[in-house]
């Protein structure tokens, strides 16, 4: 999958007060001087990710001085590092993976080690979502460090403003609705970043969450259903009616077809905006125009309840695993399962904790507050449907589902087609990794 909707995003890191928050958390937490030894993190992060995550290893360090930790960032390349390491026996005693699959991938060649140890503290801060992503045949062997939320709305206010809308819409209906108030205002509603085929993906397992179901959801991201399943069906008529509303669409839709992440997002805020909503994750606001202020410039809302479904996030994150067992390791597995490590990176900025119990008054603005609680706090959770199955279907650009969701951006008329090639796609890409 891309960069960004691997959660690779850089973003504004609030240094001073990151490193007096790891300070004061890790000078308060009791000490462990019988652990002794080092160990080695591997993760993507780099730059203002990777001070970060190291701020948040050293307070691990300052509650066991006994242990030393060496991080080193793989970036896009973790997987084949990973992979390599493991192969020549020698891999690292802890690393943070970007997808689930990855998880699984490495669990079934017998590399990781479980960590039912840490079950009572994961129980404690996490819902059980998160715990049933961390578990592969019935054994716990993750934790999720970072997180994303995925199912937000974001809008400019000045036009929803301008147009009359005074409250976000709650409902399908709603936001169809007030897509063709923004229009006959003189704003089109969609900004969609249609190059990027990931993109497409999470506006249809939004809608698939909400409309199928929770337990939908799970089949068809293990293809225990098939891709022409009427409820597959249902949903693509249901984001066809965005995907259909070709005047309402910045740009048109060969233009968003040519349109990425960063330039679909702008279109919020060109003088006069081209644009009014623009539907993507929490990591928006590290993209959005440095004099744009959120609450005041733009705003957000849940993505729309769909035939009175109840709450749902969609949304990704980073899971921590261990690759060699020891009383070291487990250390700091279980402390990276603690609020105390998650706060240190949340007070630096740029990160979301999938920890309920991390406290919201730690986050350093109302926007990532709000966005953040949503992640942590959701009932229903499911993780991104293409990142959960084969990257040849997946994740891969110009082909499977980021180049069948802009074929059906293109023409969402023509659902039957785009379902059956889908399965086609699904099938092809399941018997391959068998």
């Amino acid at each position: 999958m891309s960069i960004l909707s691997r959660h690779r995003l850089g973003a504004s890191v609030f240094l001073t007060l990151g490193v007096l928050a790891a300070g004061a958390i890790a000078a308060s937490a009791k000490s462990d001087v019988r652990l002794a030894g080092d160990l080695s993190v591997v993760a993507v992060w780099s730059g203002a990710e990777q001070a970060s995550f190291n701020a948040v290893l050293a307070g691990f360090e300052q509650r066991n001085p006994g242990v030393k930790v060496t991080y080193a960032s793989a970036g896009a390349q973790l997987p084949t590092v990973l992979a390599t390491a493991v192969q020549g026996g020698n891999p690292p005693d802890v690393a943070v993976l970007p997808q689930p699959g990855l998880m699984k991938d490495f669990v079934g060649k017998g590399a990781l080690k479980p960590i039912d140890f840490a079950k009572s503290t994961i129980a404690r801060n996490f819902s059980s979502d998160w715990t049933k992503l961390g578990t592969v045949n019935g054994k716990l062997y993750g934790v999720f460090f970072k997180g994303a939320n995925k199912s937000i709305v974001w809008f400019n206010t000045s036009v929803f403003k301008q147009a009359g809308i005074a409250k976000p819409p709650k409902t399908w209906a709603g936001f169809l609705k007030i897509a063709k108030t923004l229009r006959a205002s003189g704003t089109k509603a969609y900004s969609i970043d249609g190059a990027d085929g990931w993109a497409l993906t999470d506006w249809f397992e939004n809608v698939y969450l909400r409309q199928a179901g929770a337990a939908k959801y799970d089949l068809l991201s293990t293809h225990r259903i098939k891709w022409t399943d009427p409820s597959v069906k249902a949903a693509l008529r249901t984001l066809a009616q965005v995907f259909g509303d070709r005047g309402n669409i910045v740009g048109g839709v060969s233009g968003s077809l040519q349109t990425g992440f960063t330039t679909a997002l702008a279109q919020l805020f060109t003088d006069p905006p081209n644009g009014a909503m623009f539907m993507e994750g929490d990591f928006v606001p590290s993209f959005v125009p440095a004099k744009a202020v959120a609450g005041r410039d733009y705003g957000f809302f849940a993505f729309p309840s769909i035939n009175k479904s109840a709450p749902a996030v969609v949304g990704g994150g980073d899971v921590a695993v261990m690759f060699k067992d020891s009383a070291a390791a487990r250390a700091l597995m279980t402390y990276l399962a603690g609020p105390e490590a998650a706060e240190i990176w949340v007070r630096r900025g740029g990160f979301s904790s999938p920890n309920k119990n991390v406290p919201a008054s730690a986050y350093p603005d109302p926007t990532t507050r709000r966005t953040a609680a949503a992640l942590a706090n959701a009932r229903t959770f499911r993780f991104d449907m293409s990142d959960l199955q084969p990257g040849s279907f997946g994740a891969t650009v110009g082909q499977g589902q980021w180049k069948l969701f802009q074929d059906f951006l293109a023409n969402p008329k023509n659902l039957d087609r785009i379902a059956a090639r889908l399965e086609a796609a699904a099938t092809a890409a399941y018997k391959a990794g068998k």
